[in-house]
């Protein structure tokens, strides 16, 4: 046993989840196992303890495996900054910025690292689970890939093919996939798996032997939706999925173009006493919101034009003269301030940008990177908050003297006046389940007992369960070569 790759009919058929479900499966069968994915593109990015970043649904999966994350389980990560261009991420550490078109002369050069990191992990662990991105069928792609078929060859590894049902058309999707696959590429298939079916799973029982018969790949189950999916970290936008509530405080988080680290709101979607809506592009700040929370952003002076265009900054600032309350979180927090600086063109065209003015700090981009895991001392409440920073922004101001936080004895953060506009680089800051009950409690609102951690490990072990019930986990097993 050594690796078995998952890849997809396309981006979001649910191939992070899956991976980490038969990462869990597989630990509790006493296999030591470690989840790589050799290219990624997101802007939810985790930092690691070898002090570098990779994609979020990798820092899930190796929770799942029991691990730290680190490094080499995402080899190059992409996140994307405008439309056209990427920063490129690899082995944890920052390397270039480059339009998509220059990405595929680059791509011959990453496949070293990629190996590099893949055979580590290799030659540390009796499993590596692999998770392909995007799709096998974009042959456009296909040329020095390393993040589907490419990759699967230049390192031998077998193949499952994932569908996504519930976007209808899987048979289309999984035999249209072989179809235009290069021969030599579809030999590597062992066969697929069915996602995200609703309702009763041998309605399908017809498409699925369609499919093993013009395929001749073998299929290891149908899956159904698992329903507590949302409680685990998403690391797409698309992805993001909070519960219907009626009630409770109403914090509004807006969903920039350019939203990164979202995941910092998941611990708040599962307090029963939190309304959270994600704000959507078009859509007016509710007039019941309680808080506003400006996320982090990969392009923070591109995302103030974005919330210019919907009109938000003026929403925002109405919000406050009601009363209301407001939280940045890293570039949010930047956006909060007077200006933005980039003297060198970090985030695009160099330049000034004009924030919101609610807080009285002023921040200048530089290459210098801060990405390290942070203790912090919370100044209101006394709490400990284990977070991460990773940001290349520098903010400071008057209000900086009344700070979110406090480092090993220096001010992190930022608080106006009258203590309703809070700013800070920390992320991760609600996972603290001390921290998370003492900012509801500061707007009367009593918390539950969640233990977020427990939570997430708890779901964790429940989607193992549902992949052992509806897929042939051992016959997966098996294919590892």
């Amino acid at each position: 046993m050594t690796s078995i790759m998952i890849q997809g009919t396309g981006s979001n058929v649910g191939k992070s989840m899956l991976l980490a479900g038969i990462c869990r499966a597989a630990i509790r069968r006493g296999i030591a196992v470690a989840p790589f994915k050799p290219q990624n593109m997101s802007n939810n990015a985790a930092v690691t303890a070898d002090g570098g970043e990779i994609g979020r649904a990798q820092a899930l999966q190796a929770v799942a495996c029991g691990l730290p994350p680190h490094t080499d389980m995402n080899p190059v990560l992409l996140k994307p900054e405008t439309d056209f261009g990427s920063q490129v991420v690899v082995q944890g550490k920052r390397i270039t910025t480059v339009k998509a078109r220059h990405y595929a002369k680059l791509k011959k050069q990453l496949m070293p690292a990629v190996l590099d990191s893949f055979n580590r992990l290799k030659a540390n662990y009796d499993l590596v689970l692999v998770e392909g991105a995007g799709s096998p069928a974009e042959i456009n792609l296909r040329l020095n890939d390393i993040a589907n078929m490419g990759f699967a060859r230049a390192a031998d590894i077998p193949v499952i093919i994932v569908g996504d049902i519930d976007r209808g058309g899987v048979i289309a999707q999984i035999v249209g996939t072989q179809v235009v696959m290069d021969p030599e590429d579809a030999a590597m298939v062992l066969g697929f798996v069915i996602n995200r079916f609703r309702g009763d799973p041998t309605l399908f029982d017809d498409g699925y032997q369609m499919i093993e018969r013009q395929t001749g790949w073998r299929g290891f189950g149908v899956v159904p939706w698992f329903s507590d999916a949302w409680k685990l970290p998403a690391e797409d936008a698309l992805d993001i999925s909070t519960p219907k509530r009626r009630s409770g405080l109403h914090v509004v988080c807006l969903k920039l173009s350019r939203i990164s680290n979202f995941d910092d709101l998941d611990p708040l979607a599962q307090e029963p006493s939190v309304r959270l809506t994600m704000l959507n592009e078009g859509q007016p700040l509710p007039f019941d919101t309680d808080v506003v929370i400006l996320p982090g952003s990969k392009s923070t002076r591109g995302d103030l034009e974005f919330m210019r265009a919907q009109g938000w900054d003026e929403d925002v600032r109405a919000h406050y003269r009601r009363g209301g309350h407001v939280l940045g979180i890293c570039g949010g927090f930047q956006m909060l301030g007077n200006s933005i600086t980039d003297p060198d063109g970090i985030e695009g065209r160099a330049g000034v940008a004009h924030g919101l003015g609610l807080l009285d700090i002023d921040t200048v981009m530089t290459n210098d990177k801060r990405l390290t895991e942070t203790h912090a001392s919370h100044v209101l409440t006394g709490c400990m908050i284990t977070g991460y920073e990773m940001h290349i922004g520098r903010s400071k101001g008057p209000d900086s003297a009344r700070p979110f936080a406090r480092i090993n004895g220096q001010n992190e953060g930022a608080i106006n006046l009258d203590g309703r506009v809070v700013g800070s680089y920390l992320h991760g800051i609600f996972r603290g389940d001390d921290f998370r009950q003492a900012w509801l409690a500061s707007f009367g609102i009593t918390g539950s007992n969640v233990i977020y951690a427990e939570a997430v490990d708890l779901v964790l072990n429940d989607l193992a369960d549902w992949l052992e019930n509806h897929l042939d986990i051992s016959a997966i097993l098996k294919c590892a070569r």
